[in-house]
């Protein structure tokens, strides 16, 4: 088991584009499972984008359904509807904006053995698909606020 630093709030990384996986090997299969390992060390930890750990690769971790979701070249293929959400992040501790969001969201990517999955997630994981991918274009859930950042209730 092994963890990896979070990277936070000022940190260049997370403003910088990530790149396509162009080879699914152990060093990528290694990397996902550290990601997961990051989340299930860290307090509320539901998702990670590879940048979050310094890693400028096409990857994403989310933990869902008693499981992970380990992603490769993630992106999203339709979204429909729209829904407010109460968005926090690992790189922002005690940080929480309101974002408007798609209600739904269908994403394309391989898992990590290389094979194509798609999936479509409704409220909260069309939600939480957004927040990631957008991690790795360099984006940050505070671009998407529609009102001020708040303290996050613990």
């Amino acid at each position: 088991m092994a963890t990896r630093n979070l990277r936070y709030y000022g940190d260049p990384i997370l403003r910088k584009k990530c790149r396509e996986v162009k080879v699914i090997d152990d060093k990528i299969r290694q990397i996902l499972e550290d990601m997961a390992d990051t989340l299930r060390e860290t307090e509320n930890g539901v998702a990670i984008a590879a940048n979050q750990v310094g890693i400028l690769k096409r990857l994403v971790v989310i933990r869902y359904e008693g499981s992970f979701l380990k992603l490769v070249n993630p992106v999203i293929t339709d979204q429909s509807g729209a829904q407010e959400c109460n968005e926090a992040c690992l790189s922002f501790p005690g940080r929480c904006v309101k974002t408007l969001r798609p209600q739904s969201a269908a994403i394309k990517a391989q898992n990590e053995c290389g094979e194509e999955i798609t999936l479509t997630g409704q409220g909260w994981l069309a939600q939480c698909f957004c927040h990631e991918l957008e991690h790795l274009d360099g984006e940050i859930f505070l671009d998407k606020a529609i009102g001020d950042a708040v303290p996050k209730a613990v």
